[in-house]
């Protein structure tokens, strides 16, 4: 029994520790950015090995940047796209996979496959189609252009179709009784039962459209549509490589993407569905 203990504990020990160098390695590049950003000039932020904590932190780099570039324009669009292409993919995707995963129709399993095969197309295949549809529909320079690409995905119907069919059979047909529409279903029993998967989707929508760099790049031309991954990208050229004020534009870019986790993660909770029924 000794023995077996002392080799669990072992186990434990070597899998931990794997774990916690995977971790360590994937943040110091982020550990990196963040004390680029807060360096002094006088700092070089290339000295080997590296140096973590600035010697003498500072705000300047950020006060550069956002004084010297209109960071505010780039959050603001930032802000307009993220929240629009939640919003949509939220209630296309719902709507798409509710039929999917309750209605009886004949092609329902091939049709959800062939969405699902789309997931396999890299979305540079289709960018160049994409474009030219957004430019004759006059959608170049504009929020809609930056967002009609994405107003629902493979992904999303998929996440949805799978939560609805964990909703239990007896809860719909109660409402069914109850007079309740197939959209009076989908609103008031499939949506209010899954709402852990509808923050998830959310998640990772809004990390998508934040982040998102290609598609901005290709369609805007005019600076004041741009978002801040396109004004990141911009301080290379006007500050002729200046990796601290670079740092800083990234923490600036990379920061609302950790709050909007930190605060979403919590209600990413399991929810009772079945527990307005009787056993």
């Amino acid at each position: 029994m000794q023995r077996l203990r002392q080799a669990t504990w072992v186990r434990l020990t070597v899998t931990y520790g794997v774990l916690s160098a995977i971790a360590l390695a994937m943040l110091l590049p982020l550990l990196w950015l963040v004390s680029t950003a807060f360096k002094s000039p006088d700092e070089n932020i290339f000295a080997f090995p590296p140096q973590f904590i600035p010697a003498s932190p500072t705000l300047n780099n950020f006060i550069t940047v956002w004084q010297q570039n209109p960071f505010g324009q780039y959050f603001v669009n930032s802000i307009i796209v993220a929240v629009l292409t939640v919003g949509l993919n939220l209630l296309f995707c719902s709507l798409a996979a509710y039929p999917l995963a309750r209605l009886k129709f004949r092609g329902r399993q091939f049709l959800f496959a062939l969405i699902v095969a789309t997931i396999l197309i890299p979305f540079q295949i289709v960018m160049i189609p994409l474009y030219v549809l957004a430019v004759q529909l006059g959608l170049r320079n504009t929020y809609l252009g930056l967002i009609f690409p994405f107003i629902a995905s493979a992904f999303g119907i998929f996440l949805m179709r799978q939560a609805f069919l964990g909703v239990p059979k007896e809860l719909e047909e109660a409402a069914r009784i109850d007079g309740c529409s197939e959209l009076g279903i989908w609103w008031n029993v499939m949506i209010s039962s899954t709402r852990p998967a509808l923050v998830t989707l959310a998640i990772f929508v809004f990390i998508g459209a934040w982040s998102d760099f290609l598609w901005p790049l290709i369609l805007l031309d005019r600076p004041e549509y741009y978002t801040l991954p396109l004004g990141v990208a911009k301080l290379a050229g006007s500050f002729s490589l200046d990796w601290r004020l670079i740092a800083a534009g990234s923490v600036i870019s990379i920061l609302p993407v950790l709050i909007f986790f930190v605060v979403m993660q919590r209600y990413i909770v399991p929810t009772e569905s079945g527990s307005g029924l009787k056993g």
